[in-house]
């Protein structure tokens, strides 16, 4: 079964016109992404000492724009937002179960090294930076039945970002791409309540974002 997925990738590697990457090309790719966070929460507090949250993984589409400043330095932006779930793992908050939802949004800026300019296979790797807007948070109805009417609000958050991806020609401008993120995202999740006051929980959600779609060279 492997054998024939791999066979069309092949056939379009091999009856592809070696494309370059080269200076001042711009490269626009639309890409799938499933964001994954590799979360590590604090306790709820003060009410609830011990009691961490989970956060969901989330599928959207990204378009993202590479510049190649010289034939093997290109500089991506990426513009995507995805839509996460926190919710309680045990004790009281793991009983209530989702407890908040909130969408992300985090223009991501990479400097990339391409080592190969041509070809049909060009790998990079990239370093950058992140800023992690946190927009339209809002309580779950299973909250609100357990302690009322709840605010919820999420602190911004300014990171690294670390990438890896290759580009595979099935064009002459047209390519298939493949692409993961590693994102140093950092928040406070406040939950001001009508029954338990005002609690708080610290969680780096430090998503790996998986990437694949299509781009052209324009």
């Amino acid at each position: 079964m492997k054998t024939l997925i791999a066979l069309p990738l092949l056939a379009a590697c091999m009856i592809a016109q070696p494309a370059m990457a080269e200076k001042g090309d711009v490269l626009l790719r639309l890409r799938g992404i499933a964001v994954a966070p590799n979360e590590k929460s604090g306790s709820v507090l003060p009410a609830f000492p011990g009691e961490k949250v989970s956060v969901d993984n989330s599928v959207m589409p990204e378009v993202d724009v590479t510049y190649m400043a010289s034939d093997h330095i290109g500089f991506e932006l990426i513009a995507a937002t995805t839509r996460h779930s926190a919710s309680g793992r045990t004790g009281t908050t793991g009983g209530i179960g989702k407890l908040a939802s909130t969408w992300v949004l985090p223009p991501t800026l990479t400097a990339q090294y391409h080592p190969i300019v041509t070809g049909p296979i060009r790998p990079y790797v990239g370093a950058g930076i992140n800023y992690t807007l946190f927009y339209a948070e809002d309580a779950s109805k299973g909250l609100e039945a357990a302690v009322g009417q709840t605010k919820v609000s999420m602190s911004d958050s300014f990171g690294y970002a670390l990438q890896a991806g290759v580009d595979i020609d099935l064009t002459k401008t047209i390519f298939l791409n493949l692409d993961i993120k590693y994102l140093d995202i950092d928040t406070t999740a406040t939950l001001r309540t009508t029954a338990a006051g005002s609690q708080k929980v610290k969680i780096d959600l430090d998503p790996f974002v998986f990437g694949i779609g299509v781009g052209i060279k324009l």
